[in-house]
């Protein structure tokens, strides 16, 4: 598979990498095993990139990916994960002892003595603006605890204020074709300043995968059933954002235009690997089949241009008021 420059950090990383939230939590139960043959097959399928957090599973994944990669000491995979969510969201808690801290235990999860990359999990906003914490970023750099950091944002907003900081490696967004508001801007900003994108949540939390209805339910502890009008965290981590019974709609027709022997998910994954400033694309996966058909998708050829239009038109159509004021 393809490899990408993770901005400047210099560190490489596949077109398509896998996000391991589910791995941890708030997707219902994945047992160890299975867990372990998601990576496995990830990394079969020439995915070199894998995504998590300190709070997904309150370090279950980090845990998950540490006892994999150490059995597999001939693979190449630049992990990057996120801390800060595992305090009050208030922007005191942004220093440089409770990165510390934080970072200790990342590390510990993972087996390593140094991170690959960290970013900072969507924090209170004014976090962005503050010289303090990217010193205290800085200050991790030099001990050698990371190797390179980022930022993981909810708008577009946050996301132009993280790529004018001179240091940040990477900026991870929401993008998909239900969520297009970041090509307008922070893309463009990326590509000019060096910085990596890594789009996360591409296929809208499964919606823009084709399968659900609108009768489709949700297990209680899934966040697509607790978090779907923003109750527990911000609601465009859940379905982008889009109202769940138009959403269905609107994946109907998005389904209808994947090329014959795509499925609809790869054709979501290719659409974001296409977009100019894009590094990975980290959709999930619940189980082997998942993870070796997203890979795929960093395989397939180039979207026609009729398909592109296509896309572009049904957003403008069914999602772009929904969405763009918010994010």
């Amino acid at each position: 598979m393809d490899e990408r420059v993770m901005g400047r950090s210099g560190q490489r990383a596949s077109v398509v990498g896998l996000g391991t939230w589910q791995l941890g939590a708030d997707w219902g139960d994945v047992d160890d095993k299975e867990a372990l043959s998601v990576l496995e097959t990830a990394a079969e399928s020439g995915v070199t990139f894998f995504d998590t957090a300190d709070v997904y599973g309150d370090g279950r994944s980090e845990e998950i990916i540490g006892t994999f990669l150490s059995g597999r000491p001939d693979l190449h995979v630049l992990v990057a994960t996120k801390m800060g969510r595992r305090v009050e969201q208030i922007p005191g808690n942004y220093v440089l002892d409770n990165f510390r801290a934080w970072n200790d235990r990342s590390r510990r999860n993972l087996g390593v003595d140094r991170l690959d990359l960290v970013q900072l999990h969507c924090p209170p906003t004014p976090v962005y603006s503050s010289d303090e914490v990217f010193d205290a970023l800085d200050t991790l750099v030099a001990e050698e605890r990371i190797a390179a950091y980022g930022v993981s944002v909810e708008t577009c907003a946050e996301a132009l204020t993280a790529i004018a900081r001179p240091n940040v490696a990477s900026v991870q967004i929401i993008l998909n074709p239900f969520r297009m508001k970041p090509l307008y801007e922070v893309l463009p900003a990326a590509r000019e300043a060096g910085v990596g994108i890594i789009a996360r949540v591409p296929l809208a939390s499964g919606l823009l995968s084709g399968k659900y209805t609108k009768d489709t339910v949700f297990a209680a502890d899934d966040h697509r059933t607790y978090n779907r009008h923003g109750e527990a965290f911000d609601q465009g981590e859940t379905f982008s954002g889009v109202d769940f019974a138009q959403g269905v709609e609107a994946a109907a027709e998005f389904a209808a235009l994947a090329p014959e022997g795509w499925t609809p998910a790869q054709l979501a994954l290719r659409w974001i690997i296409e977009q100019p400033g894009v590094t990975t694309v980290i959709p999930g996966a619940r189980n082997p089949e998942q993870a070796r058909a997203n890979a795929a998708a960093g395989k397939l050829p180039p979207l026609p241009e009729e398909t592109v239009t296509a896309i572009r038109e049904l957003y403008d159509r069914r999602i772009k008021d929904q969405v763009e004021h918010r994010w």
